[in-house]
């Protein structure tokens, strides 16, 4: 790895820790427990090479991450998510893989994210779309269905100005 890609990766690691406000990361990793679903059938189907590049294009909790970057040498994983609390998780969980670069952003952007790195060509990609436990389990998100008292939100990221409520009252 060259001091570009290695400083790219802590750039990329930095980005996502949170200075301020009542999340911390302790409190995000607890709440944030993920099993991934039908992982050993995603691990055959991406049929992983060594030295592949791979993409997970909904990083989200990295459980399915962490164990194609186990299986990864001298290739490379990019995970991308529009939930910066899911990269923030996922960053602590795959930080000791030096080889995995995280991009904060929607999924329809992977292609120009991917130029962006000078990546032309993956060996496999995953998908697992949907909203997570931790979203639906975290009143605050807006997500859930489970509480009278949450807002009605339903952003992946907060820093986006409109919510699911002003859409629903207009």
């Amino acid at each position: 790895m060259n001091r570009g890609e290695t400083s790219s990766i802590v750039a990329n690691f930095e980005i996502f820790k949170r200075k301020a406000g009542t999340k911390t990361l302790s409190t995000l990793i607890n709440k944030f427990k993920h099993v991934p679903v039908l992982l050993e059938q995603v691990l055959s189907f991406l049929n992983i090479k060594p030295n592949g590049i791979y993409v997970d294009a909904t990083v989200g909790g990295a459980g399915h991450s962490v164990e194609i970057a186990k299986r990864l040498t001298t290739g490379k994983l990019f995970c991308f998510d529009k939930d910066p609390d899911a990269l923030e998780v996922a960053s602590k969980r795959l930080e000791s893989f030096k080889n995995v670069t995280l991009t904060n952003c929607n999924f329809g952007a992977l292609h120009q994210k991917l130029n962006a790195l000078n990546i032309n060509s993956i060996d496999g990609i995953l998908f697992d779309l949907g909203v997570s436990s931790f979203q639906l389990d975290t009143p605050e998100r807006g997500f859930t269905y489970r509480s009278e008292d949450a807002p009605l939100d339903m952003r992946m990221d907060d820093r986006q100005a409109l919510t699911a409520k002003e859409i629903v009252n207009t």
